[in-house]
């Protein structure tokens, strides 16, 4: 059975509506948070960072990550009749950064969703729910706060790759759960080794 180890971050972005969540939306009835293979001589935060600048064009220094949060996912699948078992390290970051860039052949559009939202729209995929409910209890306990205000434009569909042109995905839109609007916060607090 071949493993592979993927490393990604939980983005979360304060609004007047509530913390919202990135979530990114590959096809199907699946989305997930930016994630990707760890590269020989990379610590799993730099794959992580690295991986959501590729995937959404958030950049490092539009991040706040959260030191003492880091979880993981296990699971097995099939691609072909080659059994594959991944771990995703997971953590938490804080952005201001509302605007992202998907980018045809990775995903299909992305979303910035409620807790609830995020919820059923990962609902098929129960560890990713659980990994979504962590990153919840995380934030509640440590008491971020909603924005006051709400300086950004908000969408009410999932944008698509094309980023700030704002067209949607049709496909994506079905799969949508109403309600969904975008925005994010930045700064970079990047640790000196991989917290454990």
């Amino acid at each position: 059975m071949k493993k592979v180890i993927s490393a990604g971050i939980i983005i979360f972005r304060r609004t007047k509506e509530g913390i919202k969540f990135l979530i990114l939306y590959h096809g199907g009835d699946y989305w997930y948070f930016p994630k990707g293979k760890i590269e020989a001589e990379e610590r799993s935060w730099e794959t992580a960072l690295r991986e959501v600048e590729e995937e959404t064009g958030i950049k490092p220094r539009e991040l706040k990550l959260l030191r003492n949060f880091k979880t993981k996912e296990q699971f097995t699948y099939s691609r072909g009749r080659e059994k594959i078992s991944k771990i995703v390290i997971l953590f938490l970051a804080e952005t201001r950064q509302p605007n992202v860039r998907v980018f045809h052949g990775r995903h299909s559009g992305y979303g910035w969703f409620t807790f609830k939202e995020a919820k059923s729209i990962m609902s098929k995929f129960k560890d990713s729910v659980t990994i979504l409910e962590r990153a919840n209890a995380f934030l509640q306990r440590k008491r971020i706060p909603s924005r006051g205000v709400n300086t950004t434009r908000t969408n009410s569909h999932v944008q698509t790759g094309r980023g700030a042109s704002g067209q949607s995905s049709s496909g994506a839109r079905r799969r949508q759960h109403s309600e969904q609007k975008p925005a994010p916060q930045k700064q970079s607090s990047l640790p000196s080794r991989d917290p454990v």
